[in-house]
C-alpha cells in the first residue's frame, strides 16, 4: 500500500521491497562482474599492481616489466571506481526508499532507470562510446538516487 511504512516482517510480500531487491541484485553483480574485467585486461595486458602477481613471469628484472599500468586496465578500473562511488549510495538510499512507501510504478521506475544508466555507463567506458553518452548516463543515475533521497526525506522529515 502506499504512503505506508513496510514492516520487516512483511518486507518478502511487499512487491516494492521485491523490486529493489531484484534491481539492487543487478547493480551489484554488474559491479562485482567489473572485478573480473579488471583482472582479464590486467592477465591479458600483462600489466600488474603488485610484485607478487608477476611471479609467473620470472623473478627480479624479468618481472618487473610487468608492474606496469595499461590505459585500458585504468580505463576499466575507473568504471569500476565509478561503480563504487554510485551503486553503494543507490544500495543505501533505495532501501529507505523502498521502505517509505511509494507506489509500486515509481518504484519500478526509479529502480529500472537507475539499472539502465549503470549498465549503459559500463558500457559508455568499456568500448568506449564517444561524449556525452558516459556523462549523460553517469547522470541520469545520479539524478534518481538524488529523487529517492528527496522523497525519503520528504516523508520522514515532512519537507
Amino acid at each position: 500500500k502506499s504512503g505506508e511504512m513496510a514492516k520487516s516482517t512483511q518486507l518478502i510480500d511487499n512487491e516494492t521491497f521485491r523490486a529493489y531487491a531484484t534491481y539492487t541484485a543487478i547493480v551489484l553483480l554488474k559491479m562485482m562482474l567489473m572485478s573480473l574485467v579488471t583482472a582479464y585486461f590486467r592477465i591479458t595486458r600483462k600489466a600488474f599492481a603488485n610484485p607478487e602477481d608477476t611471479a609467473s613471469f620470472g623473478k627480479g628484472d624479468s618481472a618487473k616489466k610487468y608492474l606496469k599500468t595499461d590505459p585500458d586496465v585504468e580505463r576499466v578500473r575507473r568504471g569500476h571506481l565509478n561503480d563504487l562511488e554510485n551503486i553503494v549510495p543507490f544500495v543505501g538510499i533505495g532501501l529507505l526508499y523502498a521502505l517509505s512507501g511509494p507506489e509500486l510504478s515509481t518504484a519500478l521506475l526509479h529502480f529500472r532507470i537507475f539499472a539502465g544508466a549503470r549498465i549503459l555507463h559500463t558500457f559508455a567506458y568499456l568500448i568506449p562510446l564517444p561524449q556525452p553518452s558516459r556523462g549523460l548516463s553517469w547522470a541520469v543515475g545520479y539524478a534518481v538516487t538524488f529523487s529517492m533521497a528527496y522523497k525519503v526525506l520528504k516523508t520522514v522529515l515532512l519537507l
